[in-house]
């Protein structure tokens, strides 16, 4: 009876860790589409648009998901959270001022 209830739990435990995989990789291709968005808008590199994305997140206290869901929705539906809409305009004011690496 013991082993029967390590393989129900070790079931649970697998089918919950498959269910947060489930979800990680969703997150990450919205998140991967938002880059895009930020690439565009703001004709940056992909490091620095993911840069920008972090940033707008941590200065609207947004989690990054959030944030990246409506920045891919923006460009359809036309319109940004104010909050978002302020953080990302600064960012991407901040990395479009800031020089980038010296020429060699």
């Amino acid at each position: 009876m013991l082993e029967q209830d390590d393989s129900v739990r070790r079931i649970i435990a697998l089918h919950e860790e498959v269910e947060q995989l489930r979800h990680a990789v969703v997150s990450h291709a919205v998140i991967d589409q938002a880059i895009g968005v930020v690439i565009a808008v703001g004709g940056l590199s992909p490091e620095t648009a993911w840069n920008v994305l972090k940033e707008v997140s941590q200065h609207t206290n947004i989690k990054l998901r959030e944030v990246a869901d409506h920045i891919v929705q923006w460009p359809r539906c036309e319109w940004l959270p104010p909050e978002i809409r302020r953080a990302l305009n600064a960012a991407l004011d901040r990395a479009t001022r800031s020089p980038g690496p010296a020429p060699s």
